[in-house]
């Protein structure tokens, strides 16, 4: 380990991963696995067809208690937290006076408190956001002594159901406490890969036995950072510090169906007269979008999208290869006038200018757990 690698966080896994082989690379903070030895087309492969298990330890678990938690954060985020019911998940975001997004964020009603899974990246500034705005009557707790993993994939609610009975009918978007291996678990059902799939949120002395307890499933294998990125690419998701930042707004990052009818009507939320004549009127200058590049050669961020004329309309701010989708796919910024899907744009690769189209996302269909009815 490098001096520079010293000073690097720890999640409560680091040791399992090395056992697995994890190759681990320097991420917002901490030592993380990039891969495993499956690697990360294998890896991405698997939690398609199959489930992986995905540390994602270095998120930010949060606590707020005392009544009226959920009025008051409405204060800091354009989401419905307060309709929604105990037991229930919200993805939403920090915004700001400019109506600019400062991280994205779930947010768990539960029947006492509040839960909240904040980005790794945003973690500490989050939480100084969330302390500055914070009423004498409410309390704060970082939950610092917990792991967080994801099981996902289309067998990962079969996997679960081993552990935890009914844990296949438990509710898109829904929370759960159970015991995992004899531990006592947060368990919600959401993911950041478009497929079907459970959080657990572990006591970190216990994260390890649970997480060996899981991986001796057959179906499941340890997934690194890579495929992460490849398969929350693939389902239109963002990533935020690139997708979406403080310089862009939920309308212009095409998010605007996380907020509800009623925070449209009230406002009160940070930004909230830019952000709701935004969605109003349509006036906006740059709408993300996804991209789909001819050919084989990957879009990168920060590649510029031209016109026909060589004029910059847009950049890049994700691109890869998709393994499911089978070729490159990428999102970004465009100027609004191009923003239609089916729009031939051009992006400038290694100073060639190549063929692309607008795309609608995601590029491969979305497996959320609906129940049937």
């Amino acid at each position: 380990m490098s001096d520079q690698d010293s000073n690097l966080l720890k999640t409560p896994l680091y040791s399992l991963h090395e056992e697995l082989g994890g190759k681990m690379v320097p991420f917002a903070g901490y030592l993380m696995p990039v891969q495993y030895p499956l690697g990360v087309m294998g890896e991405h492969n698997h939690t398609r067809e199959q489930a992986g298990l995905f540390d994602v330890s270095h998120m930010g678990q949060v606590v707020i208690t005392g009544n009226g938690a959920d009025e008051w954060l409405e204060t800091l985020v354009p989401g419905n937290i307060i309709d929604l019911k105990p037991g229930r998940i919200r993805y939403t975001m920090f915004t700001d006076v400019n109506g600019g997004i400062l991280d994205d964020l779930m947010i768990t009603k539960r029947e006492n408190d509040i839960f909240m899974v904040v980005n790794a990246a945003c973690k500490e500034q989050d939480i100084a956001h969330l302390r500055a705005h914070l009423p004498d009557h409410l309390q704060l707790t970082e939950l610092t002594d917990r792991a967080l993993v994801a099981l996902q994939g289309p067998v990962a609610a079969a996997v679960m159901a081993r552990f935890v009975p009914g844990a296949e009918d438990q509710p898109f978007m829904s929370y759960m406490e159970a015991d995992i291996a004899g531990v006592t678990c947060f368990i919600s059902r959401c993911g950041y890969t478009g497929e079907d799939g459970h959080e657990i949120s572990i006591p970190a002395d216990q994260a390890e036995a649970v997480c060996r307890a899981l991986l001796s499933e057959s179906e499941v294998e340890g997934i690194g950072l890579g495929a992460r990125d490849s398969l929350r690419l693939e389902a239109g998701l963002c990533l935020y510090g690139h997708d979406i930042t403080t310089h862009t707004t939920p309308i212009e990052g095409a998010l605007e169906w996380s907020i509800g009818k009623r925070r449209r009507e009230q406002g009160g939320f940070p930004g909230a007269d830019k952000i709701l004549d935004q969605l109003t009127s349509g006036n906006i200058t740059k709408k993300r979008v996804g991209i789909l590049p001819a050919g084989r050669a990957p879009a990168r961020e920060g590649t510029e999208i031209l016109d026909a004329n060589d004029n910059v309309i847009g950049e890049i701010t994700s691109g890869g290869f998709g393994p499911t989708f089978g070729g490159p796919v990428a999102m970004g910024y465009v100027k609004t006038e191009f923003a239609e899907n089916g729009t031939d744009v051009f992006l400038a690769v290694r100073k060639k200018k190549l063929d692309a189209k607008v795309e609608a996302m995601p590029f491969v269909p979305q497996r959320y757990f609906r129940k049937q009815k």
